[in-house]
């Protein structure tokens, strides 16, 4: 029988395109620090020791944008000029304005409509204690490890990729491992077999360990499978705030809507309706009404109430997928404002979900299960 593969990607903190993300949340949360009402829509690219910040920001905060990016290169692990891309020398450019008027009068409290058009995803199943499906948990997982290990030992650069093939049954079951890849960034002094045992006894191991598996077990195991990975980082690839989005989410195991999350305040429905939906999902899933749950949002520009709600239960549904949806409707506010309300927005909690995943982590407050209770009463089950 032919094998039934699926295979989820994750990148590293310190992965360019992540560096970016990462500095456009680190100014987020700092607007938000001392103005809750700011409104941030800001992008970053970085390459060889440059870095360039624009975007459009409305906000009553007094904000050193370059500082910031420094401070959060300096976090990541960027601190040896010879990998030509550190916090001390990179050159850092701003070119922030303000929101649009006309944005502006659609998302003002007063009207509390959303910011912009589009449909966000939001997906949960029963596959993870985490609720999250298996190849993009076990590679968010990898890329985490990664990160530690970076900053235990000198040996070791913040640029790095992970890569994980689950085999499934015909009916969607978890049979086992088939395939794990792991690049990481390192320095010239660390031998290419000392590297890849290190790997495997220190991040890939303990992985698989924390979710029930053995390396043994996994029959593929590719590290650094093209050898020395030295020069890397925005040295070695232009990184640009956004481009991660499947990495963000579910590893492509569900749907992306059309916009990214990094550096986006709470009234751009891009980054919080799909914190909602991610929450809907899981609260769906946590109750027991079915084992994997795709909800979708849709809105309009300046208008507050999504234009549609969708409940796929992948045919796992104890109840109707309609019945969900009502469910739902019933027990739920999706407007901009309501989403903002429930999950406490405008906070400065943005900073670590770049860093180290949105989803499927324990303290994100749209990772919480409390609406579960309720939707397995109404349900009647």
């Amino acid at each position: 029988m032919e094998k039934r593969l699926f295979t989820s990607e994750c990148v590293t903190n310190g992965h360019p395109d992540k560096v970016a993300d990462s500095i456009s949340d680190a100014i987020l949360d700092a607007c938000l620090a001392q103005d809750p009402g700011s409104r941030v829509a800001c992008e970053t690219m970085v390459t060889t020791n440059f870095c360039l910040i624009c975007g459009e920001i409305t906000t009553k905060a007094q904000v050193d944008y370059a500082q910031i990016a420094r401070d959060t290169i300096r976090r990541i692990g960027y601190v040896y000029p010879e990998d030509g891309f550190d916090a001390d020398n990179v050159e850092i450019q701003c070119r922030i304005h303000t929101q649009s008027a006309d944005i502006a009068l659609g998302t003002n409290d007063a009207v509390g409509g959303a910011g912009d058009q589009g449909m966000m995803f939001g997906g949960a199943c029963t596959q993870t204690p985490e609720l999250m499906p298996l190849p993009a948990a076990l590679s968010r997982a990898l890329c985490n490890r990664l990160t530690e290990c970076v900053h235990t030992t000198d040996l070791l650069r913040p640029d790095g990729k992970t890569q994980v093939t689950v085999e499934f049954d015909e009916n969607g079951q978890v049979l086992g491992i088939d395939t794990v890849v792991v690049s990481v960034m390192h320095s010239p002094a660390f031998a290419m077999e000392k590297l890849r045992e290190y790997i495997r006894e220190n991040v890939i191991a303990p992985v698989l360990e924390a979710y029930g598996f053995s390396i043994a077990q996994v029959p593929h195991i590719h590290i650094n499978p093209t050898g020395n990975f030295v020069i890397g980082g925005p040295n070695g690839d232009t990184g640009l705030t956004g481009r991660k989005i499947i990495v963000d989410t579910y590893g492509g195991y569900f749907s992306h809507g059309g916009g990214a999350f990094s550096g986006k305040d709470p009234t751009k429905v891009d980054r919080s309706a799909a914190y909602m939906a991610r929450y809907m999902a899981k609260n769906l899933v946590a109750a027991g009404l079915a084992t994997q749950i795709q909800v979708q949002l849709a809105y309009a520009i300046g208008v507050a109430q999504p234009v549609s709600l969708r409940v796929d239960s992948f045919g796992t549904g104890v109840i109707s997928d309609e019945s969900m949806t009502r469910l739902l409707r019933q027990t739920c506010d999706m407007t901009p404002g309501g989403i903002i309300r429930k999950l406490d927005l405008r906070r400065p909690i943005y900073g670590s979900t770049a860093a180290i995943g949105h989803f499927g982590v324990a303290d994100r407050p749209w990772e919480q299960t409390d609406l579960a209770p309720v939707l397995k009463q109404l349900a009647g089950i």
